[in-house]
């Protein structure tokens, strides 16, 4: 599955093309770790100005608990906080491996109005079972702009608890003109992201 931006093509089938340039920043990899977080001017993270949109990648991405889903929130201060205000809207689609059911839906329960929670990446929950795991991307848009909110898209894959595909997408806002120059990622239910990588790149 290929990554469209503004119309043009980003990569596809892990080549890398279109009018942009994406530069890869950080990769974090997970090691029963409670929390995954990119801090702008820390550990050679850049989360400013420099680009005007910032994708994360998901890789892998196992919790130790079953049934859990990734969410992420952003922050005004470097990190001290990750509290700020997320509307968003979120849809899934699904099909279990035996083929006895599959549907596309709306997910009200994965919304945030004016929320100051994590947002879920994540819409049923990733199984316990060694082999199961999530993948995705975050699209950030204009971080640093201080004149609007700054925007942000997903969509995540997942093999769910109970033996399916999950593919989910969202979008939404941080509701906000301060910069967002921190992102977090962890699991919903306090399970510790047991394995995996998130990658973060900068699109010019």
């Amino acid at each position: 599955m290929g990554l469209i931006s503004a119309g043009t093509t980003i990569f596809d089938a892990g080549a890398v093309s279109g009018g942009g340039s994406l530069t890869f920043i950080k990769k974090l990899t997970a090691s029963s770790s409670s929390t995954l977080s990119f801090v702008d001017g820390s550990a050679s993270v850049v989360l400013d100005g420099t680009y005007k949109e910032y994708l994360f990648t998901f890789t892998n991405i196992h919790p130790g608990t079953g049934d859990s889903r990734l969410t992420f929130q952003g922050s005004l201060d470097t990190g001290s906080n990750y509290n700020v205000d997320i509307t968003s809207t979120t849809w899934q689609m699904l099909h279990l491996e035996d083929a006895s059911g599959g549907a596309i839906a709306y997910q009200a329960s994965a919304d945030l109005a004016q929320g100051t929670g994590f947002n879920r990446l994540g819409i049923l929950g990733i199984g316990g079972d060694n082999d199961a795991c999530g993948g995705g991307w975050l699209r950030l848009f204009n971080p640093s702009e201080t004149s609007t909110i700054t925007h942000w898209q997903l969509r995540f894959m997942e093999h769910g608890a109970e033996p399916r595909t999950v593919d989910g997408f969202a979008a939404g806002y941080f509701n906000t003109t301060s910069a967002i120059d921190a992102i977090r990622f962890q699991f919903d239910n306090s399970s510790n992201i047991q394995s995996g990588d998130i990658s973060l790149y900068g699109i010019a």
